[in-house]
């Protein structure tokens, strides 16, 4: 690392501490050769992920505006801002673990509301009617009813007894 002040290509790292939740590494060093101080900072450098719009067009992916979709969602609901900034991280995540460096939009609402779907019921569905543009009330109906079903669904299984699970999958294999 060259010196900020004369440019001398040797320094002495003082001190090291990780800073921005153990993303970078913030160094403290001392020129070899005038003696100044100075900071440097370490970042993993990340390859852009770009979101293919509907339209085709393309742009880099800002984590921002998921957030202020789903802030819109939750409005006046008791979904706390952890919770949201939680969910965008997990979907950040998940789109830079795979090997795609451009995602569809699509594909990225998609995986709002499934995440969404979990937290706050109300909150999908008032995401799910800008996303899907419902047009109706009776686009809101049908996605409230698949909504319902899902619930009871999932309520029902977890009480099937060992009995119930092995008629059940007799059932699936007709």
């Amino acid at each position: 690392m060259r010196c900020a002040f004369c440019g001398y290509a040797e320094s002495r790292v003082l001190d090291s501490r990780p800073v921005e939740e153990g993303r970078s590494i913030r160094r403290r060093r001392e020129c070899q050769q005038c003696g100044q101080r100075y900071t440097t900072y370490e970042r993993l450098e990340e390859i852009p992920l770009v979101v293919v719009k509907s339209d085709n067009r393309r742009e880099l992916f800002e984590p921002g505006k998921i957030l202020n979709g789903l802030l819109k969602a939750c409005d006046k609901r008791t979904v706390p801002m952890g919770v949201l900034e939680q969910m965008v991280g997990s979907i950040e995540l998940e789109l830079r673990n795979s090997l795609d460096r451009e995602v569809s939009s699509k594909q990225i609402g998609e995986m709002v509301m499934l995440h969404l779907r979990k937290v706050d019921q109300v909150a999908y569905v008032r995401f799910a009617s800008v996303y899907r543009n419902f047009e109706d009330v009776s686009t809101f109906i049908d996605e409230i009813r698949k909504l319902k079903k899902e619930l009871r669904i999932s309520t029902i299984k977890p009480r099937l007894s060992a009995d119930d699970k092995e008629s059940e999958k007799g059932i699936k294999d007709v």
